[in-house]
């Protein structure tokens, strides 16, 4: 299946996300109207600390009205390496560098109108640094033990789809 794109029109430009209309053709004579957020794509860093504590950040995001508990994460500049964007996003929220890092994997976030990926990574051998959140971030940084994240999930305390997805690739891959 595929769906080729007819006409485009950008609707919002903004500095993470771009909003485009399109009219596509879905064959057999058919043609539907889409509505694509576009944005330059994400990581997410799932980092354990010397007593294999996850590092975990909370945030309010105001898309949902609440804080959340989350991975490190950010946006991908353009051009950036994955991994060195990995590396500066985890340095600016937690302070922390690393020196051991492994790809865990990718996801769509909601493909149904979006095409953002997250490139989610393992982090560990932490050295502590200083926080550099960005000026329109309050950031609380905290380290949850194996026990302690298993009940924020059980009990819908973790909300977040990237660290929802980062714990499950990293305990559905080789530890």
């Amino acid at each position: 299946m595929f769906e080729r794109s007819i006409s485009e029109r950008t609707v919002f430009s903004g500095n993470i996300i771009t909003v485009k209309e399109k009219i596509v053709d879905m064959g057999e004579g058919k043609t539907s109207g889409r509505e694509i957020v576009e944005h330059p794509g994400a990581v997410g860093i799932l980092a354990f600390d010397k007593n294999n504590h996850l590092i975990m950040v909370k945030q309010f995001r105001k898309a949902v009205e609440c804080e959340l508990w989350e991975i490190p994460a950010g946006k991908i500049e353009i051009g950036e390496n994955i991994l060195d964007c990995a590396k500066r996003e985890f340095k600016e929220e937690t302070g922390f560098f690393a020196e051991k890092w492994r790809f865990l994997g990718e996801i769509y976030t909601s493909p149904g109108f979006a095409n953002e990926k997250i490139f989610l990574f393992e982090a560990r051998d932490l050295q502590s640094g200083q926080q550099l959140p960005d000026e329109d971030e309050i950031i609380t940084m905290t380290a949850f033990s194996e026990d302690e994240i298993r009940k924020m999930v059980l009990t819908g305390l973790l909300k977040d789809a990237k660290t929802l997805s980062a714990l499950l690739f990293y305990y559905y891959l080789d530890n």
